[in-house]
């Protein structure tokens, strides 16, 4: 008798970083389309300080760091805010994370850095996907292997040359705002 190994369940996984104004336009809209069948596998969600509390996904406000990271490691999908911090964790393992980036608009952060900053970074680096409005991560989300099938996923084998880049786009976004 054969046995064949149970298939490996599959997951998103979305997280907001964590700063302190909420970001429920995010929060709010995969689990909408979890509740909608839209999303058949599970969802984890960081939530960080939105006020929005998902119904049909799994989530916390905050995991620690090593729990963060098997989330990362386990998605088929990341799904994050445009903090670096929370979009390097998965091309560092050779994922490529939708960025849906705050916007001041909706009072998610105090200003659009977020919006240019990670337009930058997937212009220069094409490693990213950015969602800019939200209204478009339903088809993002459905055809997320076709949209990374040409992509340069991770950054592992290149770090140097990927933190100088960031650096310097970094600095040169800080210029044009001052």
């Amino acid at each position: 008798m054969i046995i064949k190994p149970e298939r490996e369940k599959k997951m998103i996984f979305v997280t907001v970083g964590t700063h302190e104004q909420p970001f429920n336009r995010l929060v709010k809209a995969i689990d909408e389309l979890k509740e909608n069948g839209i999303v058949t596998e599970d969802v984890v969600i960081q939530t960080g300080f939105s006020t929005y509390e998902p119904r049909f996904c799994r989530w916390s406000k905050l995991f620690p760091y090593q729990e963060m990271a098997k989330n990362v490691e386990e998605a088929r999908i990341v799904i994050t805010h445009g903090g670096p911090s929370s979009f390097i964790m998965p091309l560092q393992i050779g994922k490529i994370p939708i960025v849906v980036p705050r916007q001041k608009q909706f009072n998610e952060h105090v200003n659009d850095h977020q919006v240019d900053f990670v337009k930058e970074v997937a212009q220069r680096l094409k490693n990213i996907i950015v969602v800019e409005n939200i209204e478009n991560i339903k088809e993002t989300i459905e055809n997320y292997e076709q949209i990374t099938t040409s992509m340069c996923a991770g950054i592992s084998s290149n770090n140097t040359l990927f933190n100088q880049r960031l650096e310097k786009l970094a600095e040169n976004l800080i210029k044009k705002s001052s």
